[in-house]
């Protein structure tokens, strides 16, 4: 597999000696879709910033398709990592907001003609379409965070991360990011999503890092660390629901085959029950 990007040995602390992360090791491969999970504070958005830039190593290093980041600019690590922070308020440039989706396009040189299909497109994605001429600040909390994802989905950078994206949206917004994920995966994309909203995780994603207090606790498949109760605690993370009802029943099929969807479950309840669906 082609590694994008390539951290190793890396340690950040901000100013006032708070350690936000150390020894941190991660590769990141193209095409994966990888949840960094963690609770507030782990230092997964700290993380994230040495994608494309915006934080520069203190100590060891980060590579993004074999550039170290510390010898290049913003501007050019952003063409290939695209970054949609957990708070749009800061993103957000444009008294509209088809010009905020458009802001990115423009600046990276696109057609006037490829600006429109791509604008559209991902607005109509999003649902956004009929609010193309208000201001950002008049959307919903919900809105802009959609609108955020949709400004960088614009510009179709290899790398996609996402911070926090399933905040204040609702459940048919959260399975609708999920099908872009999908897509953006079929497309060769490499997704990296940050959460602690370890419900979303349990379906859609090939690889899932959990953090604390800065360090990497562990990783794996998505039915690896799902189903590690140890694992998610030192984290002060919950077993998703999906989880739990396997391990309160004490099947063994059951806790073979790890199920994460409702659909699995009930497959194998049904297999158990000898019952056809």
């Amino acid at each position: 597999m082609e590694t994008v990007i390539e951290v190793r040995s890396l340690f950040y602390t901000y100013p006032g000696g708070i350690v936000a992360l150390k020894n941190i090791n991660l590769d990141v491969y193209r095409g994966e879709k990888l949840a960094i999970l963690g609770s507030n504070g782990a230092g997964k958005s700290t993380l994230i910033k040495h994608f494309n830039g915006l934080l520069k190593p203190q100590k060891g290093c980060v590579k993004v398709f074999g550039i170290d980041t510390r010898k290049a600019s913003v501007a050019e690590l952003s063409k290939k990592v695209g970054i949609v922070f957990q708070n749009p308020y800061h993103q957000f440039f444009s008294e509209k907001v088809w010009d905020e989706v458009a802001f990115a396009l423009k600046n990276f040189g696109y057609s006037e003609e490829t600006i429109r299909y791509r604008v559209t497109k991902v607005l109509r994605l999003f649902d956004l379409y009929d609010y193309a001429d208000k201001s950002p600040f008049e959307l919903s909390s919900g809105e802009m965070r959609r609108l955020a994802i949709a400004s960088v989905l614009a510009y179709d950078p290899e790398v996609v991360v996402l911070d926090e994206p399933t905040v204040g949206q609702d459940r048919i917004q959260k399975e609708k990011l999920r099908e872009y994920i999908k897509l953006l995966s079929l497309q060769n994309k490499t997704v990296i999503l940050v959460t602690h909203d370890i419900e979303f995780v349990t379906e859609g994603f090939d690889r899932i890092v959990v953090m604390s207090n800065g360090t990497i606790l562990g990783e794996g498949s998505p039915k690896e660390v799902l189903y590690d109760e140890e694992l998610l605690e030192k984290a002060n993370l919950m077993l998703p629901q999906i989880s739990k009802i396997p391990m309160r029943t004490n099947n063994s099929i059951i806790l073979e085959k790890r199920p994460l969807t409702d659909d699995e479950l009930l497959s194998l309840i049904l297999g158990i029950l000898g019952v056809r669906k």
